[in-house]
């Protein structure tokens, strides 16, 4: 008898870490979801994956999911997806797409680039999946970032509307990944959800080339140099997917749990919460 394989979706797919993580899943043998920002990067990493893997089961659907209304549509798409092959189960989403900003960019709902895209479209994105998540008790992932411990929630003006700082603003949306797996945890977790942090450390990818300006890709160019190949922080979050009892702990780095910082709480995850259920229009199930 044929075993159902597992499905698995995938953000920021088609390069990076997101890439080599969809790699690792497909030579498991899990059914991958990628998700990526154009199609012409869909086809491209596709048939990358495809000639490595050629009996492997990889479809990817493609959106700006900086701007919601792409979000809501991807997610639908995805849906549609796994009700034909997945029988409305997936096993693990890693909400992985992020960027970086060198100056001040909004959505189309007005809101800052990278608070956008690192935070808000993996909170969308996880309550469009969550039935289905829940149907198969699975597990939940963020690219998050040791650089979260280094700042604190910016209440009074979460946008940086006034005085732009692309490295607070990115620190922060590390931050805020941090704080949504803790309240997907106390609040999923007796439905079978476990929802993880990860910290990639610091990763040869062209994640601070893209969209950024002068002095910031001149840095990152520089920096990512001293970087490990995604393929080694790929492997945490393969062991996140596969391992049979999920573990306990919110913060992993480079397959061992990490101390995380002491602003990832029960009342700053709450109230970011709130504020995303309302910048976002939606409302999660208690």
């Amino acid at each position: 008898m044929q075993v159902k394989s597992k499905s698995v979706v995938v953000t920021g797919a088609t390069s990076g870490i997101g890439f080599s993580v969809c790699e690792l899943l497909l030579k498991n043998r899990f059914r991958v979801i990628g998700v990526g920002r154009s199609k012409e990067n869909c086809e491209a990493a596709r048939e990358r994956l495809i000639e490595k893997y050629p009996e492997g089961e990889i479809v990817f659907f493609y959106g700006d999911m900086v701007h919601q209304q792409e979000v809501f549509r991807v997610a639908s798409e995805i849906r549609d997806y796994l009700r034909k092959s997945s029988g409305d189960e997936l096993h693990a989403l890693i909400n992985n797409a992020g960027c970086v900003r060198s100056w001040y960019m909004t959505s189309n709902e007005g809101y800052e680039h990278q608070f956008a895209l690192n935070h808000l479209a993996g909170f969308i994105l996880t309550h469009e999946l969550l039935p289905c998540l829940i149907r198969a008790k699975g597990r939940i992932l963020f690219t998050s970032s040791a650089s979260h411990k280094m700042m604190r929630m910016r209440w009074k003006d979460l946008m940086f509307e006034k005085g732009y700082n692309p490295l607070l603003a990115y620190k922060q949306s590390k931050l805020c990944n941090m704080l949504f797996a803790y309240s997907l945890n106390e609040m999923y977790r007796d439905k079978g959800i476990a929802a993880y942090g990860v910290d990639p450390g610091l990763v040869n990818t062209s994640i601070g080339n893209k969209e950024t300006g002068f002095i910031v890709n001149l840095v990152w160019s520089i920096r990512r140099r001293f970087g490990v190949s995604p393929d080694e922080p790929a492997k945490t979050y393969l062991m996140l997917c596969t391992v049979e009892t999920p573990p306990n702990e919110l913060y992993f780095k480079f397959l061992k749990p990490a101390r995380y910082s002491s602003q990832v709480n029960k009342e700053n995850a709450d109230r970011l919460f709130a504020i995303s259920e309302q910048l976002c229009n939606i409302r999660y199930e208690r």
